[in-house]
């Protein structure tokens, strides 16, 4: 009976975080442990790397938020190049640039998000 105690309280879990604007946290893909007694609230989930493999897997996190960050960054430049087509007042120089500054953010914004599901896919095969 405490055997079957201990091996329910030891029992890993998954640790969860709050996402800001759509970012997963560093320890996404990691498993977790049950916090003991006077550690963070009763019931928390705490991250816990518990072999070399596991670094890899909080690289994956980390560069998945780098890739989210660039999806947006393409998504800025996306509204700046409609903001230059706008403002162009017809100027054909003006024009073309404005055109190739919202192609180029979004191929970025494809070639980040394609990265991105590539990522989360393979990072979400090692968990």
């Amino acid at each position: 009976m405490f055997t079957m105690f201990l091996t329910q309280f030891a029992a890993g879990c998954t640790p969860k975080g709050g996402a800001f604007l759509g970012f997963p946290t560093w320890y996404k893909y990691l498993n977790g442990v049950s916090s003991p007694n006077g550690v963070g609230s009763p019931n928390a989930c705490l991250p816990k790397i518990t072999a070399l493999s596991d670094i890899w897997l909080v690289v994956a996190a980390v560069i998945e938020i780098l890739l989210r960050i660039a999806g947006y960054a393409a998504i800025i430049y996306v509204i700046y190049g409609g903001i230059q087509y706008v403002t162009s007042q017809g100027e054909p120089d003006k024009a073309g640039r404005a055109k190739q500054t919202i192609m180029n953010a979004l191929i970025g914004l494809i070639i980040a998000i394609s990265a991105t599901i590539l990522v989360t896919f393979i990072a979400g095969r090692f968990k």
